[in-house]
């Protein structure tokens, strides 16, 4: 048994099977738009780019890449502050670079160069005030950035890493307390903003990113046509689905946010068990690997990886069942995005590196 969750496999045969299901689902999104009709041609470049990617990096000396972690946060920071002045607008937000054939998030980026950075800091200092203040100013920088795009999503893996990594660092107990004092202080006086002044809290957030917010207080209450139709989909579906080339009902952006309802409609219950499966043997892959490591600074940068990669499939899989709020987040591997698979690429080359040496 030790072998077997240690074994390279338990990583590569689910995201093999992930990655085929992601092809047939491009194929079949031809059917919603015209807008999908390349999306299969470029999600195999992107895998194709990934596995290339991952097998450099997992051949390269891992400190090489951590000793320069400072210079790869701040060169995302200066391309989150570019995109705002020349990246291309797309649902209300200036968020990609577009290169004619293909598009670039700089935000997607920064979820990596954020964990590689906090993670050298939290390593190099003493688990106390002074960590806290650096890691939240290193924090805060792309995340006012981002709000600025605006891109609600990002800013929660950011604050997501930040945390997972000041809790792992050992910072003492009293210290979380006292954030978590800040955190309700912060909850409350937007809560009394919202309900009593909302003008004065649109002035003080902005109107999109204010709507955004007030989507994800009010999804429980408020009707969705993305979500009706995936509820829709997933509970008429058959064991094995309408097969390829054939879709059961049109749902806004099944490519992305939507792609698990999109993949059970098109493949069956079956696949999307298969689905959940095959997540739940990369998470214990990854867990074993944070729990094999005896250096700090690696350790942290495995689990601030492992805390957002399972995040984002309990929301993306939670939005998919009207449990949680829609905020634009895709499921890791299946979604279709060229700098998200990218991004998770190297973040297991990265872990491949540490897997076949001991540190």
């Amino acid at each position: 048994m030790k072998k077997v969750i240690n074994s390279p496999l338990l990583l590569f045969i689910p995201l093999l099977i992930i990655m085929i299901i992601s092809f047939m689902d491009m194929q079949n999104a031809k059917l919603l738009s015209d807008l999908y009709e390349k999306n299969l041609i470029k999600q195999v470049i992107w895998y194709i780019a990934g596995f290339l990617i991952l097998f450099i990096i997992s051949k390269v000396n891992i400190h090489t890449i951590l000793k320069y972690s400072k210079y790869y946060y701040w060169l995302s920071i200066i391309l989150l502050v570019l995109v705002l002045f020349f990246g291309k607008e797309t649902n209300g937000a200036r968020a990609w670079f577009n290169f004619g054939i293909f598009s670039f998030q700089p935000s997607e980026l920064t979820k990596l160069t954020l964990i590689l950075y906090l993670s050298d800091i939290a390593s190099r200092n003493k688990p106390d005030f002074r960590l806290i203040l650096k890691v939240s100013i290193l924090t805060i920088i792309p995340s006012i950035l981002v709000f600025l795009e605006p891109d609600t999503g990002a800013i929660i893996f950011y604050f997501l890493s930040a945390i997972t990594i000041l809790y792992f660092a050992q910072l003492k107990k009293y210290w979380f307390l006292i954030l978590l004092g800040i955190i309700i202080l912060l909850g409350g006086a937007f809560i009394i903003l919202y309900i009593y002044n909302r003008d004065l809290l649109i002035k003080l957030i902005g109107t999109s990113f204010f709507y955004r917010i007030e989507r994800l207080i009010t999804f429980q209450t408020e009707s969705s046509y993305q979500l009706e139709n995936a509820l829709i989909v997933m509970g008429s579906a058959s064991f094995f689905g309408t097969g390829l080339n054939k879709i059961s009902l049109y749902i806004p952006e099944a490519p992305t946010d939507f792609i698990f309802a999109f993949t059970i409609g098109n493949f069956g219950i079956f696949t999307g068990f298969l689905i959940l499966l095959c997540y739940l043997l990369i998470d214990i892959f990854l867990i074993n690997q944070y729990l094999k490591q005896r250096n700090k600074k690696i350790k942290l940068v495995l689990i601030s990886f492992i805390s957002i990669f399972f995040f984002q499939q309990i929301i993306n899989i939670g939005m998919n069942l009207g449990l949680l709020p829609i905020i634009g987040i895709p499921l890791p591997f299946l979604s279709y995005g060229g700098t998200t698979i990218i991004i998770y690429f190297l973040f297991l080359g990265i872990i491949l590196n540490l897997l076949s040496k001991s540190y």
